[in-house]
């Protein structure tokens, strides 16, 4: 499975997303020296879960859900989470 697959596979068992995205942007840091480390992705996500959290609250619950990848795969992650009916 792809580090993109399993991005998405871990978020949607974890937090039932109504919306999903998860973009690879290692092309745009080639050269970096974490870049070797794992790659670089941008997660633009809405859930139910994160209504009434304050951002830091849900982006622990995203890294908490990547825990694993954080650690073999992915170097830089970019959020951005939401609530339903967030601008």
């Amino acid at each position: 499975m792809s580090t993109i697959g399993a991005i998405e596979s871990r978020l949607q068992q974890t937090l039932e997303p109504l919306s999903l995205e998860v973009i690879d942007d290692s092309h745009l840091h080639a050269g970096h020296a974490g870049a070797r480390e794992g790659g670089h992705y941008t997660v633009k996500i809405v859930s139910e879960r994160f209504t009434g959290l304050q951002r830091v609250a849900r982006h622990r619950l995203i890294y908490h859900s990547l825990a694993e990848l954080m650690q073999h795969g992915i170097h830089a992650l970019a959020i951005d989470a939401r609530a339903p009916g967030e601008p």
